[in-house]
Formats: structure tokens, C-alpha cells, sequence
């Protein structure tokens, strides 16, 4: 009989080992299907675009900064890892609590608990065959709660790690957001006049070669006209590219669905200020609120931590066990009852290891001490190179905007000069495609010089206040612009330029009887001082430019002109003269006198940008001066 039950139970184990093998070999690779990659990607496309506010206006620095802070996928990522450290932090925090353990079961054998006596009698059973077991017990060990304190302590520093590396992500956003918008404004404002040109200058080629094939021109001016235009052309392709991409950039930075349009704000280029000369206090700012230095702060803590928690684990552990237990057994005297221990350990070899220990923990403070050191002199080092880097961008950019009025001043020239002959009119194209490239260099020396900008305010590490939930766009931009305007005061030790405008200037011309030239005149002021971001009104009695233009026609086939400009205080004090000479190409007409009016004006812009300057300085001193 107790062989064959003994048989059985090894049969019985036998077809659970192999139920067991079979069960583990059953699973095989099972690649996702094309209906589940499918469902996958509608799912993505759907979820990355949910709950966007539209766009219903054009958009500034500072909406496309706050959309990108809402929407960008990126940032939303550092956003949940930040979570995702809390989250670690909440659980490591269980971890300190003691063991309350709760059991209950069943056990059943299949014959009876016996022993055999030393005279080979049977025993009486003390165990019933099939019983029930519950107990409930409660344990604490002082070591592992110690152990279990400094790991929640790292899992707590750990979460400032996530805040600092999610402050640094924004910051960067910033600057990446920055350089691509100036970019795309840039390639947005001279898009059109690009097109129109691309038109003309393909019809120009198509005519140089026709008047080549005619023998018009000499083969040689032919040619190299026919080269001037195609160089000209590739270039401007190439600027194009440089600065279309952008607006590409700034779409997915906006976290924009594909071939979501949108425009941007055509605003007034803020004036950039010269480099900042308190380098000792942007280099403390930097050194206080870069996230790179908080964050090796953060680290030096967490090995701290992490070096007691290894001394912890060496010590002696106590444990503290209280506990109720029932057994169900008919034969035991008390079915339920309540035991307690306490008990020591100590594993000897890890107390050895406590002055090994503590050597790891200085050396590993002097490893983080220097590291900190190491990153805090490349963050001085950032400071400098990107004051430096911005103070060249803006002498490049002065120097491409001076470049740029010329070649405007010599296009406008040569469409007054045209003539009917085919050289001059190439000659026009050509130079057109000029200054429409050095405007697009001037685009791209500003959006470099807005990118310097943007670095510098990178390596201080200035924040942005993270969007509030359920914070509109337009809440967003507003903090995102007071911030700016925060920085640029903090850098630059003066309230930002945009906050300065000039103040608007009439026009008054003098001494011209022809209607028609004397509106020319006006016109052509206005166009050189919008160049410039000055608004002409013609109800401003605060600040006025007089322009006297007389031409001379004593000398026969070669008539001069000559502007006098003057500029009045609103006081009528007269703020300083200039006067210009120029020959009238051809004949005296609307366009040309125009065309040399704005000549006139570019050739003192200047003067007469730093003469409003200081007006407005002083209309503000006296505002000051006055409320006080």
C-alpha cells in the first residue's frame, strides 16, 4: 500500500514537471501586426496635436516662446521624467515603514503525522491531516529602516536632479526658439521681394542669351552679365535655404501639426544694446543659478547619502518581532497565541570594512568638489565666450547693415538711371539681386547676433516661470516677455530698447513748387526713416525734419540737385543740419527725385537716429523731473 502511494506521488510530480516544461517552451516571438502599427500611429498623430490652442493672429518671440513651453514634446518630456522622479520618491518612502506581514492557509497531507517508538510502537498523532493556518506579524529592523532612510533621501535629491535638468531643457527651448524665429521673420519679410526678382532675373537670362544669339552685345559682356545674374541667383537660393529652414524649425519646436501655417509678428527690430561691460556679476549670477552646478550640488548629496547608507548596512542590525499566530489543530492545547523576539546580527567582515568605507567617503566628496570646480570654471568661461561672441555679432551686424544700405541706395540709383539700353537694364536687375542678397545677409547677421543674445542669457541661466496648468496662451507669453524684459535689465543694466520707441517725426518740405516732386520728396523720407523703425506722422508737432531740395540746371545735360535737411526740436531750436549733393541721372522726375531723396536721408540715418535718441531722452528726463 505504501508503495503504491508512493508510486502515485511520484507520477503525480512527474506530470506537473512536465505540464511545467511544456508551459515554459510555449512561448514564442510574436511581431505586432500591420492593423497594430496602424492603430499606433493614428493614435500618435492624434495624441501629439490634442488640446493645441489655434493660432488666429500673427504670432511674437514671446507666443511662440509660450507655445513652445506649453506644447513642445521635448520639454513635456523632462516635465514627466520630473514626475517619474516624484513618483520614485513617494514609493522609496514606503520602504522605511516595518514589515506587517498578514498570512492565511490551508495544508493537507495524506496520512497521518506519526512516530515510532524505540520498542517499534506507532505513536499517537498530535497533527490533524488537513488544518487551517492564519497569523499576522509585525517586524521591525533598525538597520534596514536606516538603509531604507538614505536611499529615500537619494530618491528625494534625485527628484531636484529632475527639476534642475527640466529648468536647463526650458532654458535651452528658449534660445533654440529665439535663433529660429528672428531666422524665419527674416526669411518671411523677404520671401515675396524674392519671388519677384527670381521672375525678373529669369527673364533677364532668357534675354541676355537672346541678345548673346543676336550679337547685340559682345560676347564677353553678353556672358558676363548672363554669370553675374546666375551668382546671384545661386546665392540667393542658398540664403533662402538658410533662413526658410527656420520657420520649419519653429513649427516643430511649437510641437505644430505638418503644414500648419502660420505667420510672424512684423514688429520692429529691437535695437541691440552693446555688450555688457559688468561681467563680474553676470559671472555670480551664472555661478548661482546655472541648473549644471545646482545639479552637481545635488550630487554631492546623493553620495553622501549613499556613502552612510553603505556605512548603515555595516552596523548591527536590532529586529524587533511581535506577532499573533491560530492553528486550526484539534490537538493542540491553545489554537491561537501571541509571540515576541528580539534579535541582533552582525556580520562581522562588513564592521571590519567601516575605516575602508569612510576613506571611499572622503575621496569621493574630493571627486564631486572638483567636478563641481571643473563645471563652475567652464560656466565662467560660457559667460565670457558668449559676451564675447555676442559683442562680434553685433559689430558684424552693424557692419552688414551699413553694407546693406549701400547696396539699397545703389539699386534705387541705378532704377533712376534706366534707360532703354539693354546693359542699363541688366545692370538694374543685377544690382537689385544685390541688395536683395545683402538684406538677406543682414537678416541672417541679425538673427546670429539675436542667437549671441540668446547664449548669453543661456550660460547666466536665466529661468522662465514654467507655464501654470491650464494657463492660456496668451497668460504664458506675457510672463514669458516680463521675463525678458527682466533679463535684458539684469544684463544690460537699462530697460530693453522695445520699451524706448522714437517718437514719431513730421516732414515738412521746403522749396519745391512742382506738387508732384514735393510729394516725392516727402515720400522718400518716409521710406529712408522706416528703414530705420521711424514712424513719420503727420500730426506730430513734437519733433520735425524740414527738407529744402533746389536743383540746378545751369549746366546743360548734367543737372544737380541738392537736399537741405534740417532737424527741429519740438521747441523749434534747430538740433543740427546736413546737406547732400547729388546728379540727376537722366531726367528729373517723381521716381528719381525719390530714389535720391532716400540717398539723401540714408547717407545721415545716423545722425538722425541719434538726434531722436537723445530727444527722447530728454522728453523722458523731463517727464521725470516733472513728476517728481
Amino acid at each position: 500500500m505504501t508503495h503504491a502511494v508512493h508510486h502515485h506521488g511520484l507520477r503525480a510530480l512527474g506530470i506537473a514537471a512536465l505540464v511545467a516544461l511544456v508551459a515554459g517552451c510555449s512561448v514564442t516571438p510574436k511581431p505586432l501586426t500591420g492593423d497594430q502599427v496602424s492603430e499606433r500611429v493614428a493614435t500618435d498623430r492624434t495624441r501629439m496635436y490634442a488640446d493645441q490652442e489655434p493660432i488666429t493672429a500673427p504670432l511674437t518671440l514671446a507666443e511662440v516662446a509660450a507655445r513652445a513651453a506649453r506644447y513642445n514634446l521635448d520639454y513635456r518630456t523632462r516635465i514627466m521624467e520630473a514626475a517619474l522622479a516624484q513618483g520614485v520618491l513617494n514609493v522609496a518612502g514606503w520602504d522605511m515603514f516595518p514589515r506587517l506581514l498578514v498570512n492565511a492557509g490551508y495544508t493537507s497531507r495524506n496520512n497521518e503525522l506519526a512516530y515510532v517508538t524505540s520498542g517499534g510502537i506507532p505513536s499517537t498523532t498530535t497533527l490533524e491531516r488537513t488544518r487551517a493556518l492564519a497569523s499576522t506579524e509585525f517586524s521591525w529592523n533598525i538597520l534596514d529602516f536606516g538603509v531604507s532612510y538614505y536611499r529615500a533621501k537619494i530618491a528625494a535629491d534625485q527628484v531636484l536632479v529632475a527639476e534642475e535638468r527640466k529648468r536647463k531643457a526650458m532654458q535651452n527651448l528658449m534660445q533654440d526658439v529665439r535663433t529660429a524665429y528672428w531666422r524665419a521673420l527674416g526669411a518671411q519679410r523677404l520671401t515675396q521681394q524674392m519671388d519677384a526678382l527670381m521672375q525678373k532675373t529669369k527673364v533677364a537670362l532668357a534675354r541676355a542669351r537672346q541678345i548673346e544669339q543676336q550679337g547685340l552685345l559682345p560676347q564677353a559682356q553678353a556672358l558676363a552679365y548672363q554669370r553675374a545674374l546666375l551668382d546671384s541667383t545661386v546665392l540667393l537660393q542658398v540664403r533662402r535655404q538658410d533662413l526658410e529652414l527656420a520657420k520649419t524649425e519653429l513649427a516643430q519646436m511649437m510641437n505644430l501639426a505638418p503644414n500648419t501655417e502660420f505667420t510672424l509678428a512684423d514688429t520692429p527690430d529691437p535695437a541691440l544694446p552693446p555688450a555688457p561691460t559688468n561681467m563680474p556679476e553676470l559671472e555670480t549670477l551664472a555661478l548661482t543659478q546655472r541648473p549644471e552646478l545646482r545639479e552637481e550640488d545635488y550630487r554631492k548629496r546623493i553620495s553622501g547619502s549613499d556613502a552612510r547608507r553603505a556605512l548603515v548596512s555595516a552596523l548591527p542590525g536590532l529586529t524587533l518581532d511581535f506577532g499573533y499566530q491560530y492553528d486550526s489543530n484539534k490537538f493542540l492545547l491553545n489554537n491561537s497565541w501571541i509571540e515576541s523576539g528580539l534579535r541582533m546580527s552582525a556580520n562581522l567582515f562588513r564592521l571590519a570594512s567601516i575605516p575602508t568605507l569612510n576613506r571611499q567617503r572622503e575621496a569621493q566628496g574630493m571627486v564631486d568638489d572638483t567636478r563641481r570646480m571643473a563645471q563652475a570654471m567652464a560656466v565662467l568661461t560660457q559667460v565670457r565666450i558668449a559676451n564675447l561672441r555676442y559683442g562680434l555679432a553685433k559689430e558684424e551686424y552693424d557692419q552688414v547693415l551699413e553694407s546693406a544700405g549701400v547696396d539699397q541706395r545703389l539699386a534705387n540709383y541705378s532704377r533712376a538711371a534706366a534707360t532703354s539700353r539693354v546693359d542699363s537694364e541688366l545692370e538694374v536687375i543685377r544690382t537689385e539681386a544685390r541688395a536683395l542678397l545683402s538684406s538677406y545677409q543682414r537678416y541672417i547677421a541679425f538673427a546670429n547676433a539675436q542667437a549671441a543674445f540668446g547664449r548669453l542669457y543661456n550660460s547666466i541661466g536665466y529661468d522662465v516661470t514654467p507655464p501654470a496648468v491650464g494657463a492660456s496662451i496668451k497668460s504664458i507669453s506675457e510672463t514669458i516677455q516680463q521675463s525678458m524684459n527682466r533679463w535684458h535689465q539684469s544684463t544690460f543694466q537699462r530697460p530693453a530698447s522695445s520699451s524706448l520707441p522714437f517718437p514719431k517725426v513730421a516732414v515738412i518740405v521746403e522749396g519745391v513748387q512742382q506738387a508732384d516732386l514735393a510729394q516725392a520728396v516727402k515720400l522718400g523720407v518716409e521710406k529712408a526713416l522706416a528703414r530705420q523703425d521711424i514712424v513719420v506722422s503727420d500730426e506730430a508737432t513734437t519733433h520735425r525734419i524740414s527738407v529744402r531740395m533746389v536743383i540746378d540746371q545751369s549746366t546743360p545735360g548734367a543737372p544737380k540737385a541738392s537736399w537741405n535737411i534740417a532737424m527741429l526740436r519740438p521747441n523749434g531750436q534747430r538740433a543740427g543740419s546736413m546737406s547732400y549733393t547729388s546728379m540727376v541721372p537722366g531726367r528729373i522726375a517723381a521716381d528719381v527725385v525719390d530714389v535720391l531723396t532716400q540717398s539723401a536721408v540714408d547717407a545721415y540715418s545716423v545722425a538722425v537716429v541719434d538726434w531722436l535718441a537723445e530727444g527722447h531722452r530728454n522728453m523722458a528726463q523731463t517727464e521725470r523731473t516733472s513728476g517728481n
